[in-house]
């Protein structure tokens, strides 16, 4: 578990300086939680085409792709208006 934490933080940081904007979430916990989304996104996607197994999961660069993924589907529901924007208050 503290595994998945570490490597989700991590992934979420390489996803936030790859793709800076003022809109992105911030902190700790945001952060990890965007890279352990994108590690559970590129899981799922990889094991639909076949590319990982049933018990294998994404590796620590489809995990920060996968953040770089929902990170944009944030900044495109920020810019759409659907969610509020964290920055602007």
């Amino acid at each position: 578990m503290l595994w998945i934490i570490l490597v989700g933080f991590v992934a979420g940081i390489l996803a936030r300086i790859i793709s800076p904007g003022p809109n992105n979430p911030s902190g700790f916990i945001l952060t990890t939680v965007l890279g352990i989304a994108g590690a559970f996104l590129a899981t799922f996607i990889g094991q639909q085409i076949g590319h990982y197994g049933p018990n294998q999961g994404a590796g620590f660069i489809t995990a920060t792709i996968g953040a770089l993924v929902v990170l944009f589907i944030w900044n495109r529901l920020v810019a759409r208006g659907s969610i509020p924007d964290p920055g602007r208050r």
